[in-house]
Order: C-alpha cells, then sequence, then structure tokens
C-alpha cells in the first residue's frame, strides 16, 4: 500500500470517474486503474462499484476512503513540519471566503499580503459557509475567511475581527427618523434579507429573533447580493442590514440612510478557519497577521455584541 495509491482512490471518489481522476492527477488512466486494482488485490476487497454510473463507493470503500483521507493529509505533514523548521512561507495555498466578506476585505488585505510573502500562490474562491466546512472536511480548501462561531469539532477558529451591523434605513422607512435603532425595532418582515444559505442571513434572522415566514402580501425578496439589497432598498422597498466594510463604499447620498444601533452594537465574528491538524500554520499565521493589522484601522467600535450567524 502505497500513499500514491491512496491519493489516486481520493480521487476517483471525488470524481466518480476514472478518465477525470487520472487527469487530476496527471497520470493516464490505465496507471491510474492498475494502482488502485493493486490495492484492490492486496485489501481483498472492491473499494468502488463500477458497475454503478457513475461510479460509486462501496460499504467498505467509504470506509476505506475516510482512512485514506487522514493518511494524506498526515503524510503532508512532513513537508509541512520541513517548512516550518526552515522558516519557510510559501507554495499553494488554497483559500475559501464568504460572499458578504469577499468583496470588502479582499482588496484591502491581497496585494499587501503578496508584497510581504511572494512566494506563496494563493487560489481564492467565493463559497458559501456550508460548502468552505465541506471543503476543509475533504482536504480541497487550506483554510477560509467566515463568520464564527460555527462550533464544529474538526475545525478551529482565529478571530480576525469583529464586524458591526449598520441599518441602512431609506427614506420614508418607519424608522427613518430614528438617530439611534434598538434591535427591538427591527421587524423581519419589512427587512430586505440574503437569499437562504448566507450566513449573514442567519445572524440578521437571529438578531430579530423571529424565525418564521415573511407576512408581508406585496412582495417577498430576498437576494444573494448586499449591493441588490441596497439599491431595492433606495427604492423604497424596505431597509436592510449591511456588515459595517460595505458600508465604506457607499456614495454620499447613500451614507444618509445609515442609522447605527444604540450599544452594544450587534456584530458579527469574522474568522480564519482551518482543518483541526493544522497544516500549512505558517501561511494561516501570516494570513492573519496581514489581515489584523490592515482592519483594526478601519473598524474603530469597542462596545460590540456579537451575534451567531447560526440561529439558536
Amino acid at each position: 500500500m502505497t500513499i500514491t495509491q491512496l491519493y489516486y482512490v481520493l480521487a476517483v471518489a471525488e470524481n466518480q470517474n476514472f478518465t477525470k481522476a487520472a487527469e487530476k492527477c496527471f497520470v493516464t488512466q490505465p496507471t491510474l486503474s492498475m494502482q488502485i486494482q493493486k490495492l484492490e488485490e492486496q485489501l481483498d476487497v472492491q473499494i468502488f462499484d463500477r458497475t454503478k454510473k457513475p461510479i460509486e463507493l462501496t460499504e467498505v470503500g467509504k470506509k476505506i476512503v475516510t482512512q485514506a483521507r487522514n493518511i494524506v493529509n498526515e503524510s503532508y505533514r512532513i513537508q509541512d513540519i520541513v517548512d516550518q523548521q526552515k522558516g519557510f512561507i510559501g507554495g499553494e495555498f488554497k483559500l475559501g471566503i464568504i460572499p458578504t466578506v469577499m468583496p470588502t476585505l479582499l482588496p484591502m488585505f491581497l496585494k499587501s499580503f503578496i508584497k510581504k510573502h511572494p512566494k506563496v500562490k494563493l487560489k481564492i474562491e467565493e463559497l458559501t459557509t456550508e460548502e468552505i466546512m465541506a471543503r476543509i472536511k475533504d482536504g480541497h480548501l487550506d483554510a477560509a475567511i467566515a463568520a464564527t462561531p460555527l462550533e464544529d469539532e474538526n475545525i478551529k477558529e482565529r478571530v480576525l475581527y469583529f464586524e458591526p451591523f449598520v441599518n441602512y434605513i431609506p427614506n420614508g422607512h418607519r424608522l427613518h427618523k430614528q438617530n439611534k435603532i434598538d434591535v427591538a425595532d427591527l421587524d423581519v418582515d419589512d427587512m430586505l434579507l440574503l437569499e437562504d444559505g448566507h450566513c449573514f442571513r442567519d445572524g440578521v434572522l437571529n438578531l430579530c429573533k423571529v424565525f418564521k415566514n415573511h407576512t408581508d402580501d406585496k412582495f417577498q425578496l430576498e437576494s444573494g447580493s448586499i449591493e441588490t439589497l441596497v439599491k431595492l432598498s433606495n427604492e423604497g422597498l424596505g431597509m436592510t442590514l449591511l456588515p459595517y466594510l460595505h458600508t465604506l463604499d457607499l456614495n454620499s447620498e447613500e451614507k444618509l440612510n445609515l442609522h447605527y444601533f444604540n450599544e452594544p452594537t450587534p456584530a458579527r465574528e469574522v474568522s480564519i478557519i482551518y482543518h483541526k491538524s493544522e497544516l500549512k500554520m505558517q501561511i494561516i499565521e501570516a494570513l492573519q497577521d496581514v489581515i489584523s493589522g490592515i482592519i483594526r484601522g478601519a473598524i474603530a467600535f469597542q462596545n460590540v455584541q456579537i451575534i451567531s450567524p447560526l440561529p439558536k
């Protein structure tokens, strides 16, 4: 049994196809198939049910893949130990970022990070929290930036910053004339929300303490874009809540619609998260150092109350 054979097994399990797995592994399909067949013969089991289209794991195959993933990940730790011993910060690093953080945070730190750590090859994807957690667990992401806490025993979290919520209330809305807003003033039925799958939406609903269907008879609308919510709010279709960093890009007229909360200010916790195996920690720590240094001057709120993205 070799690490290479286990790597091939993981590739087929992911792609459910021998040809696609071979392409991913940069080997010929016969080479990959032969190595997996040798492993199956050695173990005297069938890992894959080749009669199914697409190919499926057998019951014992599912258990083998789980263990193979652990072994392959641990094999990467050897190079990781050497890199840390040498103080080397470089190589490919796969980073996921949630959609409500990506457009504001990434432009703030990316240039500085690349300049400071030119040997790191960042591969960045915009993903939902659910997608991020799955990819960290299966080894397809090295780390991610997401709203926390996530309360998953397989994932570790390092807080980067606390980002306050800010009310965006257009002229004509029942709360527009109020200088400061209390959480009790919020009503989910006149609020524009992000669509399902966004942890920011869950945080807003958790903040409102309302978990029910919309009752507005005029329309029901959810969007995947905070920018879209602002535009719809400008049309008088309701208020919305914005993460603080999103308010920095508003024009002067739109900033007149910003209404801050009475203290303590509701906020979300944003962290860099990674697998408990703690691979590539030197790059994770480098990201944390750069981002924390930049964000410290951008968010000056002190008295905040953290709202979990997950309903309690």
